[in-house]
């Protein structure tokens, strides 16, 4: 152990607009802007978004506040506020993704910063750095615990990572110095959650854990700056996150080329709303699709082979994931959305409105999800691998990187595309103007005149 709690600490409270490489900025403003369309089009049509609000009001916990909710004509106190743009931005799978820690950035880091930044009416360029120190965070501790480890111990990485990367975004916003940004670590590690048991019955715990992950970085935060006092070493201490949450913790992770290498650039956006180890097969078969004209009725058998971590979460119980029936499940199911995308040669969100067509359910009977060892001690483990067999003959493919990884990153042609598609139905006329601000967030201006964008007219 290396004092690493101490070490991202001291590299926080430190970190400012003027370090970070022009690149890094660039993908920051993109990776929020991708968020925001997804907390717009979640808050607005995911399934689990209503019942959040009304148990919010029958807590006296709706107040008016000072803080935005993306797609809300009303604010909301800030901590409410981060777990709301927290939950609605991770309702639809939709949101970015860091292949080697498996977990998802923006979710927790951006609800966080947003609301930190209108709490103490920061500037976007302030807010921008707090985001990349949220991203950074959350990515090297996701890589520390070692995702396989992590998972195996029935672990949520975007959950556990994300309270002390909420805290990071949030601490540096506040103005917190090295050791208040320690005590406001330990006092997230006290909180940090997030249970894979969602994956049993499509339980919405799963969106609820990320956006509770802001919601308590953002008070852990803001216990600390009060001079709440935290415990030290809450990463690699005795009983730490390292010690508890892993068993196969590699600390040095967690900041190696910490300030000149940037996992940041590393973050990727995803082209369909499911689970990120779908994406490469269904890449794949849309292009097989494409290439040979396929019909449904011309697929006879087909075997798709994933890491072991994408069978956990996406084709184990097989015979489960053939019959996704709720948005949950169809977004953790492999067969399910390789149906679709074979079916209609497209998969969007959409299409979970077909969950339980007896076509879709014929199709996936005939999808094998395996674990492929060839996928196993790649850089990510995000590939995929696909064996179809027609009346034609057998067809076998290889996919080693899913479309929007860093190296595939859409074009701003195609990010402004999405997130026009999630967020016009919500914000109408006011989208291309949200985009222009997000895409501008390194020109500062009061964060205030950004937000006000994200509100309805």
């Amino acid at each position: 152990m290396a004092n690493e709690t101490r070490i991202l600490a001291d590299f926080v409270v430190g970190l400012r607009f003027e370090h970070l490489p022009p690149a890094v900025v660039a993908r920051a403003e993109r990776l929020v802007l991708d968020f925001l369309g997804n907390i717009a089009r979640g808050g607005a049509e995911a399934e689990s978004s209503p019942s959040l609000r009304a148990t919010l009001a029958r807590l006296g916990l709706d107040g008016p506040g000072i803080a935005t909710v993306v797609g809300s004509t009303r604010g909301y106190a800030p901590p409410i506020a981060a777990l709301l743009n927290g939950v609605y931005g991770h309702s639809l799978d939709f949101d970015d993704t860091h292949a080697a820690s498996s977990l998802h950035p923006s979710a927790p880091v951006v609800p966080a910063a947003l609301a930190a930044a209108e709490l103490t009416g920061a500037d976007t360029r302030a807010f921008l750095t707090a985001v990349v120190a949220g991203y950074e965070v959350c990515c090297r501790l996701g890589l520390a615990v070692d995702p396989t480890a992590h998972y195996a111990r029935g672990f949520h990485p975007t959950a556990t990572t994300g309270v002390f990367a909420a805290a990071a975004a949030a601490g540096l916003l506040l103005g917190l110095d090295a050791d208040k940004m320690v005590s406001a670590f330990g006092i997230a590690g006290s909180q940090a959650a997030g249970s894979l048991q969602f994956l049993v019955s499509g339980a919405w715990t799963k969106r609820y854990q990320v956006g509770a992950a802001a919601m308590n970085g953002l008070i852990a935060a803001t216990l600390a700056a009060e001079g709440f006092k935290g415990s030290v070493a809450a990463l690699e201490g005795a009983h730490g996150f390292f010690q508890g949450y892993s068993g196969a913790a590699d600390p040095a992770r967690a900041i190696r080329d910490l300030g000149t290498g940037w996992e940041t650039l590393e973050i990727a956006l995803k082209p369909y709303p499911s689970c990120r180890y779908t994406h490469a097969a269904l890449d794949g078969l849309l292009a097989l699709r494409a290439e040979m004209h396929l019909q449904p009725a011309d697929i006879t058998a087909l075997t798709i082979g994933l890491h072991p971590n994408g069978i956990t979460l996406t084709g184990a119980p097989l015979a489960a994931k053939r019959r996704a029936r709720t948005v949950v499940e169809g977004q953790f199911s492999m067969p399910f959305t390789a149906a679709v995308a074979l079916d209609q040669g497209r998969f969007g969100w959409d299409d979970y409105r077909r969950l339980g067509e007896p076509g879709l359910d014929a199709l996936a009977d005939r999808i094998d999800v395996v674990a492929d060892a060839s996928l196993e001690g790649l850089a990510h483990p995000f590939g995929a691998t696909l064996t179809l067999t027609t009346p034609a003959g057998i067809v076998a493919r290889r996919i080693p990187d899913p479309s929007g990884e860093p190296h595939l990153f859409p074009t701003d042609a195609a990010l402004e595309g999405k997130f026009a598609t999630l967020t016009e139905p919500v914000l109408g006329a006011g989208t291309a103007a949200l985009a222009d601000a997000t895409l501008a967030l390194s020109q500062p201006r009061p964060i205030g005149m950004f937000s006000t964008l994200a509100r309805p007219a």
